[in-house]
């Protein structure tokens, strides 16, 4: 799958209109109201705009910071944002979650780690001033992946390729030990990535909010997964262990075992590789504050 950079132009047109309306002959009522009128605009005239005469004006930039937390298949996740102006904001994010959990595959028993750790910035484009939403952005510090240790059971079969292997009973006299090994699998391969994601909300609201609850979907690509996998100790050819043989030697054996390890892991890559292009679907809320006036 290649990565596709996707160009999106947005455009707002608003037309004003207005009325005109004439009489002929006027009263001297409405000659007076005219006068009066005339008065209260001349007075008026060169007032600024403020909040203060129910006016909307934008907010100066930088002048709002919103704080952010939620949930993502990226972890735990802190985000902080500030506005540019009417339609952009800047955002920092970051994300962190372990898990310790144990699971069998063809024999063998892990013990597993999961860590995500990341961190990047977005531009958040609000093409209609608020609501929807449109953030290309830089996931820079990607540190997700996933890290197992296994020990199979002296005298159990373990499965590699489609070919049955043994691992060995303990063995002083010829110093053989069961078989065991450790994997880890990284979700980083492309350094920084690009993410792309929509979504709902501002976590810094336009019109003085404070509280705001932002929706966003999309993915980050992060390019085909990492997997590697070493096996060490001593395995068999037979259950009744008559052939077995030290995994880091160049016994024939040993090679066979080696060589269907590289060949499982090529399969379990290609299993994983869809986690190219890594989910981001976040719910969360924020906290948003002035730093200084508007203008």
């Amino acid at each position: 799958m290649k990565s596709t950079t996707f160009c999106l132009a947005l455009a707002l047109a608003a037309t004003p209109c207005a009325a005109i309306g004439q009489s002929s002959t006027p009263s001297s009522y409405e000659v007076a109201a005219a006068d009066s009128n005339s008065s209260s605009s001349a007075s008026t005239r060169g007032t600024a705009i403020s909040p203060t005469n129910g006016a909307y004006q934008p907010a100066a930039p930088f002048s709002r910071f919103g704080f952010g937390v939620g949930i993502s298949p990226l972890g735990i996740g802190l985000q902080t944002a500030t506005n540019i102006n009417d339609h952009l904001n800047v955002r920092a994010t970051g994300n962190f979650f372990n898990y310790n959990t144990s699971f069998t595959t063809s024999g063998f028993t892990a013990d597993a780690k999961l860590n995500l750790a990341s961190a990047g910035t977005a531009l958040d484009y609000y093409p209609f001033h608020a609501g929807f939403r449109l953030s290309p952005g830089v996931l820079f510090y990607n540190n997700n992946g996933l890290s197992a240790t296994t020990t199979v059971a002296g005298g159990t079969s373990f499965k590699l390729n489609g070919d049955t292997y043994y691992s060995a009973n303990t063995n002083s006299a010829t110093g053989a030990v069961p078989a065991y090994g450790n994997a880890s699998l990284g979700l980083n391969s492309t350094k920084p990535a690009f993410t792309m994601t929509t979504g709902w909300g501002n976590l810094v609201p336009r019109k003085g909010w404070h509280i705001s609850f932002p929706f966003e979907i999309g993915a980050a690509f992060t390019g085909s997964p990492s997997l590697n996998a070493t096996l060490a100790g001593w395995a068999c050819h037979d259950q009744a262990q008559t052939e077995c043989v030290d995994l880091t030697s160049n016994n024939p054996i040993a090679l066979e075992v080696q060589s269907d390890l590289k060949a499982q892991l090529a399969k379990w890559t290609n299993d994983l590789n869809p986690l190219k292009v890594y989910p981001i679907l976040s719910v969360g809320v924020g906290y948003s504050f002035n730093v200084r006036n508007a203008r």
